[in-house]
């Protein structure tokens, strides 16, 4: 519910009036004294879905655009005019749905983007979090950097602008987001560099890319994209309806934070083509988000007040979800190579225990299998270290000729495309008594 205020010109009084009447709207009148051109106040509850429908009837009445207008949460409204307004709006099937009015979207839209100074200070705040929960490999910590960071408005913000074909808008948001997305690998770089260079994260480059929260965001799949659409579409629909969207903004943050700060991670340790999965999972999201939030935005109905903008707003809002929609085509046949040659991958661990499994015999047995990967978008193996266990007393089993020409049949193209890579094949020899207990206790 709403209630609105109206600052009524001279001469316009009656016409507000009989328009709210033939609405059958309570309101209440208020003399103007301020001695400037509006002559009264009327104020008047209604229902969220009536606000746009209801200002536009009081427009073409006569009241102006830059008439003093305000538009406010109700949290009760006692009357049975008012009841019989909200079944009226609710059973019209022209009526706006659960959608707040235009001007309510997009006083939001230009509410949630922050200013300059604020965006900074939390943009590097939260890549900063997000980067020592990375390293920590803690979730916990990657989460709260979620909370804190300040993307789902300059989202909004470049849909809203859009759709209701406000300019100045949609710039802000726009630059604000690639403001933001160049900031959070600066600010992720900068200290993932101190503390690796500080020796406070000892770590070198196998190991700071083998942590479990930074290895799963360097060679994103398909399953990335519906993350990404679902945040734009829960965005757009939570600043439609009018809800909080707190925790919409952390699920938007979930999908770009910790990437950014992988990205920089990668640059502080002087490996940026081993992150390029994590800085194209930020860009697919970046863009699958500002899709499904225009897409939806304009599902629900929203467009430019004036008439005559219009086509104009339409057409540009077709140009842009185009333009979005090929870059998001293209981003997924890439994640989906990704996805397959990830697979292949698997199969190719797997492929490698069990030919060492094969060529071993007596009492020896396969302790660990480690693959190395090479190349972006699709990862080829590159080398394959096996640990192999065998006992003190006996010779270590000489495998590595046989298996190399074994695996050398297994590691093919990514996807069948090109030359297979030569697979490197180490092997690790480690005695291990048999400390086993027999059945009888012996």
């Amino acid at each position: 519910m709403r209630l609105v205020q109206v600052m009524v010109p001279a001469g316009k009084r009656e016409t507000v009036l009989s328009t709210l009447d033939g609405e059958e709207i309570d309101y209440v009148l208020s003399d103007e004294t301020s001695g400037r051109e509006y002559t009264a106040v009327v104020s008047f509850p209604l229902p969220t879905e009536a606000v746009e429908p209801v200002l536009a009837e009081l427009r073409d009445a006569g009241l102006e655009r830059d008439a003093y207008t305000v538009v406010l949460n109700a949290e009760t409204v006692v009357s049975k005019r008012f009841e019989k307004l909200e079944e009226r709006y609710a059973e019209d099937e022209n009526g706006n749905g659960d959608r707040i009015a235009r001007e309510e979207l997009e006083a939001r839209a230009t509410e949630m983007s922050p200013r300059l100074g604020a965006f900074v200070t939390m943009t590097v705040i939260s890549t900063v979090v997000a980067t020592a929960g990375l390293l920590l490999d803690s979730a916990a910590v990657v989460v709260g950097s979620m909370v804190i960071a300040p993307l789902i408005g300059p989202a909004m913000a470049a849909s809203v602008g859009t759709v209701l074909d406000n300019d100045e808008l949609f710039a802000r948001g726009v630059k604000l987001q690639a403001f933001g997305a160049v900031l959070g690998v600066a600010s992720a770089a900068v200290f993932a560099a101190i503390l690796r260079y500080g020796r406070v994260v000892p770590f070198g480059v196998e190991e700071v890319f083998s942590i479990a929260e930074v290895r799963e965001r360097l060679a994103p799949d398909v399953l990335s994209l519906p993350i990404a659409l679902g945040s734009g579409v829960a965005g757009a629909l939570s600043l439609a309806s009018g809800v909080s969207s707190a925790l919409v903004g952390v699920m938007i943050a979930a999908a770009l934070v910790p990437p950014t700060a992988v990205v920089g991670i990668g640059i502080a340790w002087g490996r940026p083509g081993t992150v390029a999965g994590a800085a194209l999972l930020v860009v697919v999201n970046f863009v699958a988000i500002n899709f499904a939030a225009l897409a939806t935005l304009w599902y629900k109905g929203y467009r430019p007040e004036s008439f005559w903008r219009l086509d104009e707003a339409r057409a540009t809002t077709i140009r842009r979800v185009g333009v979005l929609g090929v870059a998001i085509l293209l981003s997924t046949a890439v994640l989906a190579g990704v996805t397959v040659a990830s697979y292949e991958s698997a199969q190719f661990e797997s492929a490698a225990h069990e030919e060492a499994d094969a060529l071993l015999s007596g009492d020896a047995y396969v302790l660990d299998v480690a693959v190395t990967y090479g190349g972006f978008p699709f990862r080829q193996p590159t080398a394959v270290t096996v640990t192999v266990g065998h006992p003190p007393d006996a010779p270590p089993p000489g495998i590595a000729a046989e298996l190399s020409r074994a695996l050398d049949d297994e590691a093919g193209a990514p996807l069948g495309l090109g030359e297979p890579a030569t697979v490197d094949v180490s092997v690790r020899y480690v005695a291990v008594e048999d400390a086993r207990v027999g059945s009888d206790g012996a």
